[in-house]
């Protein structure tokens, strides 16, 4: 099979413009090219199909995931791709997990904005909210970003491919900012998503210029504050819901313990237990396309494992 071979389109596919079929090594990956909204930028969407979709009749279960270029071939990967298709073709093989439809949002040159959520910076100090907007270059585009998720893109993505469309049936997952702004979609959508695995979650937002000191645990302690006062009033009940977390402890992640530990405080203290809730560390993982690759089949499995589904 050639590495990139042209998908016929009819008329009726509520896509923009023609779509490609990138070959990944197990499955099938259509990118839609420059998929339209009336809330942020256009953006490329790849929609990777599992081995057998197209021989068979069954439904699917989809796992959203941010910084779609990266997830499934190293041409359109800025620093190394997450080699999803390898990773869920050996576990679905294996019988780990449920075979899902995987849809990859590619970003955009609003990246930061957009992932960076709104509840987190109006909680924050003015001083502090005035500084995270200057270095993230503007105001936060969450709200608009998970809009057009849930609104616009999840419909599409229901009427075009055999979906399960119920909440249990629909997870979400990113690393780093994209690991705020999963977190951030379950908390605003509960009645969407299930489930939100975080890879390296980008806690901090500033890490640059703060030396150990007072300064940085002066910074540490606002920040931690307004986040956790954030997630406790915003988790959905205990029991309804999934999280997976974790971090590495070299190059960016070294600074995300402390963050991490006053967050997981946060759900354990809302009841959320080890079938609904995880945080684990990596040592010796970078905050790298690399690491989260190694390690990917651990929230793969957290998030897809097998389990009876609604049909809806």
């Amino acid at each position: 099979m050639n590495r990139r071979t042209l998908l016929a389109l009819g008329a009726a596919l509520p896509f923009a413009g023609p779509a490609f079929a990138e070959a990944p090594k197990a499955g099938r990956l259509v990118l839609h090219e420059a998929v339209a909204s009336d809330h942020v930028k256009p953006r490329n969407v790849g929609v990777w199909l599992p081995p057998g979709y197209e021989a068979s009749d069954a439904r699917y279960p989809v796992l959203y995931m941010h910084d779609g270029q990266n997830l499934f071939d190293a041409a359109t990967a800025n620093f190394g791709e997450w080699g999803v298709d390898e990773h869920l073709d050996r576990l679905i093989a294996s019988g780990q997990v449920r075979a899902p439809i995987v849809v990859g949002v590619w970003n955009t040159d609003l990246r930061l904005r957009e992932y960076l959520p709104a509840d987190l910076i109006d909680a924050l100090p003015a001083d502090m909210r005035d500084e995270v907007q200057a270095i993230y270059g503007g105001p936060p585009l969450s709200e608009a970003y998970i809009r057009f998720l849930v609104e616009e893109l999840k419909p599409l993505i229901d009427r075009t491919y055999r979906t399960l469309i119920g909440p249990a049936d629909t997870t979400i997952s990113g690393s780093s900012m994209g690991g705020l702004i999963s977190l951030q979609a379950v908390m605003k959508r509960p009645d969407v998503f299930s489930a939100a695995a975080c890879l390296s979650t980008h806690w901090p937002l500033k890490v640059d210029g703060l030396e150990d000191g007072p300064a940085l645990q002066a910074w540490r302690e606002r920040l931690v504050a307004a986040w956790t006062g954030v997630i406790a009033a915003g988790l959905p009940a205990a029991g309804s819901h999934r999280f997976y977390f974790d971090r590495g402890d070299e190059t960016l992640d070294q600074f995300y313990g402390e963050f991490q530990t006053r967050i997981d405080q946060v759900f354990r203290a809302r009841g959320y237990d080890a079938d609904h809730f995880r945080s684990l560390v990596f040592p010796g993982a970078q905050h790298t396309e690399a690491s989260w690759n190694s390690r990917l089949d651990v929230p793969l499995t957290f998030l897809l494992s097998p389990r009876p589904t609604q049909t809806s």
